[in-house]
């Protein structure tokens, strides 16, 4: 059966129309139909391969000619219909057009009448108030004549009354009328001008200067005249504090300062410097003297005082002024007598007085008066030059952390933290500047504790640890972060400003110190002499086979050969790389913790990247030590490899000895090293990567030593090659039970690195006599990455004359302009590894010189 695609027919195709999606949608919802010819995608092709299916179908065409030429003329005739209706609308829209815009410009006159109406009756109503507003403004004048009239009476009858009442000692009677010519004064103080006023308002001064000598007299007389030990608190005198709370706020504050030094006088006589009870040691009897006098005060005084004068409080904040000022100038005189000790029982009993003062108190009196108190100190300094000597030792571990010199003092005063309250730090602040001496106790202590650490320097580890096979970080490094964190936790409690900074600048000194004299120091060296394959066994895999039994099946001792890694060096290499990375990760979160706890403006100056780098340096150490280990022990199996007479083989048989002795070194000691780093897994795969990284190019390296070869004898090489190949494929999940597949970033570069040593085989293999040309391609087609040096290589291999490797070296010279130039990127990678790893090492030694 044939359709109408079958024959070439030209159909007559005009430009399709297209529609946005949104419009068609719209256009199915108004006007649905189910006609093929109204759909979007209407194809002429396939409408009418569906209306003559077959050839038979064919013979009604003449009817269906009909039938779409019917449906031609019914849409022409709908179309013109259309159009007609289109024009009658065109014609009836501007006609309405029309009419709107009559009909807006009548709008628009009559707006206009109506607002010249509007104006007009404005002008009307301004003429009919204006003799209201005159008269509204006569009330307002007349009003405030006889309000002012009324003022001046009062103030001038205020005036004499006070007079008498303050001649009498009437306090009580006083507060009514004082109240009221003040607030009349406010009145009058815009016509202070006026002579009358002016006259006034100086007796009425006088006279509040008058009450407020009186007052202070008369609470001097009771307070400190000769039966002041007899006064008990009266009606009078309460009254007297009323009179002052109308005063100026001046003479509240005069009389409140003279009462509480009079109340703190005992104090300072009995706590004098020179008076043994006024050193730290007995600064708990300072605190307890405060509360029993702060109790009798409250007792005897709470009803004479107003409440809202916070006598209470304004006591305590001037007791820790005045405490604060004196243990300053005693510590300063006593610097020498001051240790660690002493300072933290300092320090922790005036934080939990302060803590006391904080729950008795708001702390309204200190914010209020903030400002005041900072004047104070500017006027009389508490830190002279004897304070700056001691400050000096701390300035001079800042400089060595590089601090800029621009560091605020430990002296300035921490701002008050969100939601605290302002007793904190009020008198504690006092021992900012001796914060040196914990700093220094911290820093002692840590010199001891990795000098204990150092002096037990050869870290051997059990039998019974090597039986288990672990390598747990060590139980010195724990010690170290544990002290770090008691000596944060009581640095916070002492200061978040620059003893915390300090203290980081000695945590970071002391990292060093574990990565250098600790960690780095005990890392195996290397010693690995040239020995015969067949004269010596190793005292590893004798151990490994006495011990663990690893040894693989159908294999003897004696097939094993020399190895110079012991056990033991195995197991404190990956200790020592476990505890690196334990060191890390911790030194991580203590800057974390730090800058947490610090304050905001110091938190970019802690940095413990180089910390972090030291120890990821030795973590790479001892990845490298660990290849170099087994690298050293594998190079004479690959020594051997070299002097087989490989062009005299006349049969392939089964993998080398050679191989076999590297593959059974790999099964005895890989394993170890993976079950020691059983808890960083990470460090094993890199271990794996750095390893096939490194040994793979040493092996291509003695593969171009085996010449010249002979077709068996590559042929054999081929095969130890593969089954090496296998070996190393399978080497990070060596003598495990489970198939577990090795990474892919592993896998990767053991493909590509063994795929180019059989390639270099095949390449030995591959025919050249009258084939140069061909061979050349073939060679750039397998190794395009190769220069001219391997190249040679490869001849060389072959055992071609020099004649032959001439046309050769002459056919690919061309086609490889690079020559020997081209540098491979695994080479490139492993310069550049050992390059930095050096710089850190050369930095390292020179920061700790």
């Amino acid at each position: 059966m044939s359709t109408i695609n079958d024959e070439k027919i030209d159909v007559g195709r005009t430009e399709t129309l297209v529609y946005s999606v949104e419009v068609q949608k719209a256009i199915d919802e108004i006007l649905p139909s189910d006609d093929p010819l109204d759909k979007p995608d209407f194809d002429t092709i396939d409408y009418i391969n569906n209306l003559f299916p077959t050839e038979q179908s064919l013979t009604n065409i003449d009817d269906v000619i009909n039938s779409l030429e019917c449906k031609v003329d019914s849409i022409d005739n709908d179309i013109r219909s259309v159009i007609r209706g289109q024009i009658e609308v065109n014609k009836d829209g501007k006609a309405e057009l029309e009419e709107a815009q009559h009909y807006i410009k009548q709008l628009f006159s009559q707006i206009r009448e109506i607002r010249q109406k509007a104006e007009h009756s404005e002008e009307v109503v301004k003429e009919i108030t204006l003799d209201i507003k005159q008269l509204d403004c006569a009330k307002k004048n007349l009003t405030t004549s006889i309000t002012t009239l009324n003022n001046l009476h009062m103030l001038v009858s205020g005036i004499e009354s006070l007079r008498g009442l303050t001649t009498k000692r009437k306090y009580g009677e006083i507060v009514m009328p004082l109240q009221g010519v003040t607030d009349v004064m406010e009145h009058f103080k815009n016509y202070t001008d006026i002579p009358h006023i002016a006259q006034l308002s100086t007796e009425v001064k006088q006279l509040q200067k008058s009450l407020a000598t009186q007052i202070m007299a008369d609470f001097r007389e009771a307070f400190s005249g000769p039966n002041a030990k007899n006064f008990v608190p009266n009606r009078q005198m309460t009254e007297a504090c009323l009179v002052v709370s109308i005063l100026e706020p001046k003479v509240k504050d005069e009389l409140l300062e003279w009462f509480i030094d009079l109340q703190l006088s005992e104090y300072t006589h009995l706590f004098d410097s020179t008076e043994d009870v006024a050193w730290l040691d007995k600064l708990n009897q300072r605190y307890a003297w405060f509360k029993r006098q702060l109790l009798q005060c409250e007792e005897k005084f709470r009803a004479m005082f107003p409440v809202q004068w916070e006598l209470s409080e304004r006591i305590a904040v001037e007791f820790c002024k005045i405490t604060k000022n004196e243990l300053s100038k005693l510590m300063v005189k006593r610097k020498n007598e001051i240790d660690v000790k002493l300072l933290l029982f300092a320090i922790q009993k005036t934080v939990a007085f302060e803590n006391l003062m904080a729950k008795t108190f708001n702390g309204n009196t200190i914010v209020q008066n903030y400002e005041k108190s900072l004047n104070n100190t500017t006027k009389q300094p508490i830190i002279n030059t004897e304070t700056e000597e001691i400050l000096q030792p701390f300035s001079e571990e800042l400089q060595i952390s590089n601090v800029p010199e621009n560091m605020p003092s430990l002296i300035q005063k921490n701002e008050p933290k969100l939601n605290s309250s302002p007793f904190y730090g009020l008198i504690s602040d006092c021992f900012q500047p001796f914060l040196y001496i914990y700093i220094d106790s911290v820093d002692k202590n840590l010199s001891e504790l990795i000098e204990r650490f150092v002096s037990d320097n050869k870290i051997t580890l059990a039998k019974e640890n090597i039986d288990d096979q672990t390598a747990t970080v060590l139980p010195n490094c724990a010690d170290l972060f544990l002290f770090y964190k008691k000596s944060l936790v009581q640095c916070t409690e002492l200061s978040n400003h620059n003893p915390m900074l300090a203290l980081a600048t000695v945590f970071q000194k002391y990292l060093k110190e574990y990565a250098t004299k600790v960690l780095e120091v005990n890392l195996p060296k290397i010693s690995h002499p040239a020995t015969s394959l067949t004269t010596n066994v190793s005292n590893m895999t004798k151990d490994l086979i006495k011990d663990l039994q690893l040894l693989p099946s159908g294999m003897t001792e004696a097939s094993v050969k020399n190895i110079n890694c012991t056990p033991q060096e195995l197991a404190k290499i990956c200790c020592i790389l476990t505890t690196a990375d334990y060191c890390m990760e911790t030194t991580q979160q203590l800057e974390e913790k730090l800058k947490e706890k610090i304050d905001p403006s110091l938190v970019g100056k802690i940095c413990m990247t180089n910390e972090n780098d030291l120890f990821q340096n030795i973590i790479f150490m001892s990845i490298n030590l660990l290849v170099q280990h087994l690298e050293a022990d594998l190079e004479p199996a690959l020594n051997n490899m070299t002097k087989v007479p490989w062009q005299n083989i006349t049969a392939v048989g089964d993998q080398s000895e050679y191989v076999t002795i590297m593959t059974t070194h790999l099964r005895g000691v890989v394993p170890i090293v993976r079950t020691y780093l059983s808890t960083s897994r990470k460090y094993f795969t890199k271990f794996c990567i750095t390893f096939a990284n490194s040994f793979i190019p040493k092996f291509i390296q003695h593969l171009y030593k085996c010449k010249p070869l002979s077709n068996i004898g590559a042929e054999q090489l081929l095969l130890d090659t593969h089954s090496l190949k296998t070996i190393l494929l399978d080497l990070p999940s060596m003598n495990l039970d489970d198939n577990r597949k090795a990474p892919a970033s592993y896998t990767k570069v053991v493909v590509k690195g063994m795929t180019k040593a059989e390639m270099i085989l095949k390449l030995v293999m591959a025919p050249t006599i009258k084939h140069y040309t061909s061979f050349v391609d073939q060679y750039l087609k397998l190794l395009p990455e190769s220069d001219m040096t391997e190249f040679q290589k490869i001849l060389e291999m072959k055992g071609l004359k020099a004649a032959e490797r001439n046309e050769l070296l002459n056919i690919f010279r061309p086609r490889n302009p690079t020559g020997s130039f081209v540098t491979s990127t695994a080479a490139l990678s492993s310069l550049k590894q050992y390059t930095s790893l050096i710089k850190k090492n050369l930095i390292s030694n020179s920061s700790n010189n």
